[in-house]
């Protein structure tokens, strides 16, 4: 059985590090292709390199908004006409923000490719905002930030963290906005954000699936080439000062549990071949979390029985800083600075004592697989490159980051830790349960799909 697991590995990586073709236009739209032929399906994706990185204060979430109007029509495609379009042609589609980019994707038989693109690259040049839809579509997304938000303890208290734990750069604003600055959003917002950043040169197209990479270039010629470039804003550096001590928090919120969310500022990926310190940290993550065995939950909620859930978790990609968290609920009767000691403990124990080859070895294995496994998907094969591009690293960091983590030894884990998991790069949030509302606000109508 294991000899068939590792066969099936094998291939496994063997397709997730096949060839992918990179090649940027004359106008300088950048268009990877990832040939995969295990399916006669296609996932076309256009990334624009504006999150809510790019925002300014009064003006936040103006990123996510510009998004939903993206659906609401051009000079010659009637509101929600793209969406019917693409579902006629039997697809699904649909867009996310963060806070380093704005994406679109649609996922379709692959000889439907010319049709999302034809799409695409209208509402990239032709979007037209009207202040009537607009004046619809802003509700929709205040009450989407009040169902996603401000109605979830949890995400109250990340959001208030975050704003803590970033003293200047702009990741320590929500994507989908301060609730003022929505309130006070207008359709003019909108249109600036989408004539400043929405262009040929400020975007990449990704497309995954069994397609031939050619055909795939020519298509984005026909259709995105004639678009041409625009001068884009200046990109001033934004690095966050060097944290000097400890900060802490504590957020009153209708809640039935405590809650306690700890983030140490940590290095993102730079430079992917020199790097070591972030793969590192992504296998420590995967010791003190992911599955039984893992530090967190064998200790904390299998032995001592002082928390009902505790994880880990560490992203190196990005265009800004990182940070590693890791949040946990106490169990009934524990109180949230008893969770807090015995997860520092935890902590302390790796720093004082490393790691194991035997533990190094079943979390590396543990954590490649399920990068390998996720890679499986054609939609998260294309994620992780434009992800990766939007940062500022080539299609060869995705293909070698399994090697990556090979590559990482106990010394280094235990060195990641001492080194960035420090009280002086901590801030800490508790949550503190308030009464519930007994009588829960009724969510308004939404109107469209596209909230994310």
């Amino acid at each position: 059985m294991r000899g068939h697991w590792a066969i099936g590995m094998a291939l496994l990586i063997g397709s997730a590090q096949a060839a992918v073709t990179d090649v940027t236009l004359d106008n300088g739209m950048r268009v990877i292709v990832k040939e995969d032929r295990r399916a006669p399906v296609m996932v076309s994706q256009v990334w624009y390199r504006a999150g809510s990185i790019d925002e300014h204060n009064g003006t936040t979430g103006v990123a996510h908004v510009l998004e939903h109007m993206m659906f609401k029509g051009t000079k010659t495609i009637a509101p929600g006409e793209f969406s019917r379009r693409i579902a006629a042609a039997g697809g699904r589609e649909n867009a996310f923000t963060s806070r380093d980019h704005t994406a679109y994707f649609q996922q379709m038989q692959k000889d439907r490719l010319e049709l999302a693109l034809q799409l695409e690259a209208d509402r990239m040049a032709n979007l037209v905002i009207r202040d009537d839809l607009f004046a619809k579509e802003i509700q929709v997304v205040m009450e989407e930030r009040r169902l996603r938000t401000d109605d979830q303890p949890q995400a109250v208290v990340y959001e208030r963290l975050m704003a803590t734990a970033y003293q200047a750069h702009p990741y320590r604003r929500p994507i989908i906005g301060w609730m003022n600055d929505l309130e006070h959003m207008t359709a003019q917002d909108a249109r600036d954000w989408y004539a400043r950043w929405y262009a040929p040169n400020n975007a990449t197209l990704v497309v995954a699936g069994d397609v031939d990479a050619d055909a795939v270039v020519a298509l984005a010629r026909k259709h995105f080439g004639p678009l041409p470039a625009r001068a884009l804003p200046e990109r001033k550096p934004q690095a966050e000062p060097e944290p000097l001590g400890e900060k802490r928090i504590v957020v009153k919120a209708p809640a039935k549990l405590p809650y306690l969310l700890m983030a140490w500022h940590a290095p993102a990926l730079r430079d992917w071949e020199k790097d070591r310190e972030p793969y590192a940290l992504m296998i420590l993550a995967g010791v003190l979390s992911g599955n039984d065995s893992a530090r967190l939950q064998a200790s904390l909620v299998k032995a001592q029985q002082i928390a009902v859930n505790a994880s880990a978790g560490y992203d190196p990609v990005g265009r800004g800083p990182a940070m590693f968290l890791i949040d946990a609920t106490p169990a009934a009767g524990k109180s949230v600075a008893a969770l807090e000691a015995a997860i520092r403990a935890e902590i302390a124990r790796i720093q004082r004592e490393g790691i194991s080859e035997a533990e190094l070895a079943r979390v590396k294995a543990q954590v490649i697989a399920a990068d390998v496994f996720q890679r499986d998907s054609l939609f998260y094969q294309a994620m992780q490159l434009g992800e990766h591009v939007i940062a500022g690293l080539p299609p060869e960091a995705v293909a070698r980051r399994v090697e990556k983590l090979r590559a990482v030894t106990a010394g280094e884990v235990k060195a990641a830790a001492q080194t960035w998991l420090k009280d002086q790069r901590l801030s800490v949030a508790w949550l503190d349960p308030q009464p519930l509302d007994a009588t829960p606000r009724a969510a308004a109508t939404t109107g469209g799909r596209h909230v994310n």
